[in-house]
């Protein structure tokens, strides 16, 4: 059991600087900042950021936001180039596992969590 613990703590290790030089690439071709997107998409669907994520998705690279707002939770995207609104769309429950399942496959690293402070502080 010990040897399958060991296992683990080294393959995410080694894993973790993987996703960081990913995300560290995917930010330097970016445009716009992830604040800016936050508030492009908040604008776009006021309501709380519960996950945010800049990706390359369909050959595009988005700011994706998860908003949870008095009618569901929306999906989002900001294009990271021109900073406009490219899909808004209502998660169900299903879409949300469904998501998260994929990324997990893929080796994504869950969705960030937003810093509620950070947003009560923008308001």
């Amino acid at each position: 059991m010990r040897r399958l613990y060991v296992s683990f703590l080294l393959a995410a290790a080694i894993a973790m600087p993987a996703v960081a030089q990913n995300q560290a690439a995917l930010q330097a071709k970016a445009k716009i900042t992830l604040e800016a997107a936050r508030q492009t998409a908040l604008a776009k669907e006021p309501g709380t950021v519960k996950s945010e994520e800049l990706e390359k998705e369909n050959g595009k690279l988005i700011y994706s936001f998860d908003i949870s707002t008095p009618n569901g939770t929306h999906e989002v995207a900001v294009d990271a180039i021109t900073g406009t609104v490219v899909a808004d769309s209502v998660e169900s429950a299903a879409d949300e596992a469904k998501e998260a399942a994929k990324d997990k496959k893929d080796g994504k690293k869950a969705h960030h969590k937003h810093d509620e402070k950070h947003q009560q502080d923008e308001q």
